[in-house]
């Protein structure tokens, strides 16, 4: 039997809680998630939080604001996003490699602690999307601080603690306090060099110059071990 009028109305479409129809993707778009997700990689990294707008993503990729509200809802779930995409893929990296040198139940070399810590950031730089990461990573303390302090504790506390344990282990004549002070300049160096906002390519001498100077993993593992080593 045929719902009367007064029943259609009464029932109406599919509501959200807040009384609205649920949004759709919007027709005539064959662009991923994925894609969105690159393209604002790029923005941010270029201009930061504050000087990002989905605009100026939607012009990046070609595409309607109205798509990226549609996967996103606004900038700062975006940003959340784009940083845990590859923010997440670090940190497991760094879990893996711990678990690799702690598999024969012996305690790591610091040598071999700051590789397994650092490789995952580099292999990032071998491609322009994982370059334009790591320069977003490296201002996000120019972000809003609530945000940026939620996710990297989101993202790398457990792995930064294990690896923190880890040293002390290996580095029995240092305290805790004195560890992490170290592996916070650690990654305030690695951060500063992998992000391409360096002097290096303006610093090293004339007839040594080359674009994109390459950076040896040896001997940024050779420089911070030095300094993991050290006395108080």
């Amino acid at each position: 039997m045929t719902k009367s009028r007064s029943k259609m109305i009464e029932e109406g479409p599919a509501l959200t809680n807040k009384g609205r129809k649920r949004p759709g993707r919007p027709e005539g778009f064959t662009t991923s998630r994925e894609d969105i997700l690159d393209a604002a990689e790029i923005v941010f990294s270029e201009l930061g939080f504050s000087g990002t707008t989905l605009r100026k993503v939607a012009d990046k990729i070609g595409v309607t604001n109205a798509l990226i509200g549609y996967y996103f809802k606004n900038k700062e779930n975006l940003f959340r996003e784009v940083f845990l995409r590859k923010g997440t893929e670090i940190a497991t990296a760094r879990a893996e490699g711990l678990k690799r040198l702690k598999a024969d139940n012996h305690v790591p070399s610091v040598a071999n602690l700051v590789r397994s810590f650092l490789e995952p950031s580099i292999r990032l730089r071998e491609s322009a999307q994982g370059r334009a990461f790591l320069r977003l990573h490296s201002r996000l303390h120019m972000e809003p601080e609530a945000l940026a302090f939620e996710l990297r504790s989101q993202v790398y506390d457990t792995t930064t603690r294990a690896y923190a344990e880890a040293f002390l282990a290996a580095l029995p004549h240092l305290d805790a306090e004195s560890v992490y002070m170290r592996m916070s300049l650690m990654i305030g160096s690695y951060l500063y060099t992998f992000s391409d906002t360096n002097r290096l390519d303006e610093l090293v001498p004339q007839t040594n110059k080359r674009k994109n100077i390459n950076l040896d993993i040896e001997e940024i593992v050779a420089y911070v071990s030095a300094g993991m080593h050290a006395s108080k």
